[in-house]
C-alpha cells in the first residue's frame, strides 16, 4: 500500500547543474501525505521544484528561441513575398520598419548619455562632440514626430496618419523614415526655402551698420556686406576685423530688430511667427548651441569626421552641401571652426550672420576655381 499510496519526490534539484542530474539519484518514495491540505503543500513544492530546475530553465529557452527563429524566417519570407510582388510597397515597407529601428536606437543612445550626465554632473557643453550633435538632432527628431504621435491617437485614426505619412513625407516623418534619395530632395528643398531669404538678411545688416559710431569698423562691415551682394565670398579675416561690432548695437542678438529676427529664425529652420522676445532667445540658443558644437569640433578635429558627419554639420550651419564632395565639405567647415573657435559668447551675433554671408556665394566661388 504504501507504494501504491507513493510518490516521486525530487530531492536536490534546485541549483545543481546537467551531470549532477545524470549522476545522482534525484527521486525516491514517500509516503503520501494523508491529510488533504499536506497534499497540496507537497504538490506545490514538487511544482516550485520542477519549474526551477536549471533543465527546466534550458527547454524555456529553447522554446523561446525556437519560436523567434520561426518568427524571423517568415518574417524574411513575407519581406521577399513583398519585394517580388510589390517593388514600390517594399520600399515604402522596409524604410518605414527601418526607421523606426533607427529612432529606437537613439533614443537608447540618448538615454545613455543623460545618464552619463546625470551620474557625472556634466552640462551639455562639457559633452563629447558626436553626443552633443546627437542630443541636438534627437530634440529636433522628437518635437517634429510629436504633433503626428497625437493624431494617430484616436481609434482607427492611425490608417489615417499612414496614408498622410505616405503622400507628405517632408512634412510629417523624419531623417529616419526617408529613402537615400528623398533625405538629399528633402535638403535641396529645405535649403531653397532659407536661401530665399539670404538676400534680405545682408540687406538689412547693411542698414544696420549705418548706426554704428566707430567709422573705420563701420565701412570694412560695408564694404563686407556689398562684396557679399556683389557676389564675392568672404574670407575669415575679414569677418573676425568686424567681430566687436557684434558685441553691441544695433547687432548683438539683443538688439537686432523684429524684422531681421524673423529672417535669420528662417535660417535656423526656425518659424517666425512668434513673439518678438520668445524669437529672439530661440535665436540665442540654437547659435550658442552651435558655438560649443563648434568648441567641442574643434577638440575632436574635422578631419575625424565621416562624409555624412561633413555634410550635415556643413547644413545645420547654412551651407547646402548636398552637391558638394568631402573634400569641399571639409574645406568650408574648418574655415567655419577657425572662426567660431576666436569668437566671444558676447559675440555670438556674428556666428549667426554668418550662416548667411560664409553661405551665399560659396557655391560660386568653387565655380571660378
Amino acid at each position: 500500500m504504501a507504494l501504491t499510496r507513493g510518490c516521486f519526490r525530487f530531492r536536490g534539484l534546485r541549483g545543481c547543474c546537467f551531470p549532477e542530474f545524470l549522476h545522482y539519484p534525484t527521486v525516491y518514495v514517500s509516503q503520501w501525505p494523508s491529510s488533504t491540505t499536506e497534499r497540496q503543500i507537497q504538490a506545490r513544492r514538487i511544482v516550485n521544484t520542477l519549474t526551477g530546475h536549471p533543465l527546466s530553465q534550458f527547454f524555456t529557452t529553447a522554446k523561446r528561441s525556437t519560436i523567434i527563429s520561426k518568427a524571423k524566417r517568415l518574417n524574411a519570407k513575407y519581406e521577399q513575398f513583398l519585394e517580388r510582388n510589390f517593388p514600390r510597397f517594399y520600399v515604402i515597407y522596409s524604410t518605414f520598419f527601418r526607421g523606426f529601428r533607427l529612432l529606437f536606437l537613439d533614443f537608447k543612445e540618448v538615454s545613455g548619455i543623460k545618464r552619463k550626465m546625470a551620474d557625472q554632473g556634466l552640462k551639455y557643453s562639457q559633452l563629447h562632440y558626436r553626443e552633443m550633435e546627437k542630443l541636438r538632432q534627437f530634440r529636433r527628431d522628437i518635437i517634429k514626430v510629436i504633433p503626428v504621435v497625437l493624431l494617430s491617437l484616436p481609434p482607427f485614426a492611425n490608417y489615417m496618419v499612414f496614408v498622410l505619412m505616405y503622400f507628405f513625407p517632408r512634412q510629417l516623418l523624419i531623417r529616419h523614415f526617408w529613402t537615400l534619395e528623398q533625405q538629399k530632395e528633402f535638403m535641396e528643398i529645405y535649403h531653397s526655402l532659407r536661401a530665399q531669404v539670404y538676400p534680405n538678411a545682408v540687406k538689412n545688416l547693411i542698414k544696420a551698420v549705418s548706426k554704428v559710431p566707430d567709422k573705420r569698423l563701420k565701412n570694412q562691415l560695408l564694404q563686407l556686406g556689398t562684396k557679399v551682394q556683389e557676389g564675392i565670398h568672404p574670407e575669415i579675416s575679414q569677418l573676425y576685423l568686424v567681430a566687436k561690432l557684434f558685441s553691441g548695437r544695433p547687432l548683438e542678438i539683443r538688439y537686432v530688430n523684429a524684422r531681421q529676427m524673423k529672417i535669420l529664425s528662417q535660417v535656423m529652420f526656425l518659424t517666425p511667427h512668434l513673439p518678438t522676445f520668445i524669437m529672439r532667445r530661440r535665436l540665442r540658443s540654437h547659435i550658442m548651441e552651435i558655438h560649443h558644437l563648434d568648441q567641442a569640433l574643434n577638440i575632436l578635429g574635422v578631419q575625424n569626421l565621416s562624409e555624412d558627419e561633413l555634410r550635415i554639420a556643413c547644413y545645420v550651419r547654412g551651407l547646402n552641401s548636398v552637391q558638394l564632395n568631402a573634400a569641399e565639405c571639409k574645406e568650408w567647415l574648418t574655415k567655419w571652426v577657425q572662426l567660431s573657435k576666436k569668437l566671444k559668447d558676447s559675440e555670438a551675433s556674428l556666428l549667426l550672420h554668418s550662416m548667411v554671408l560664409l553661405s551665399t556665394n560659396y557655391h560660386n566661388s568653387r565655380k571660378s576655381k
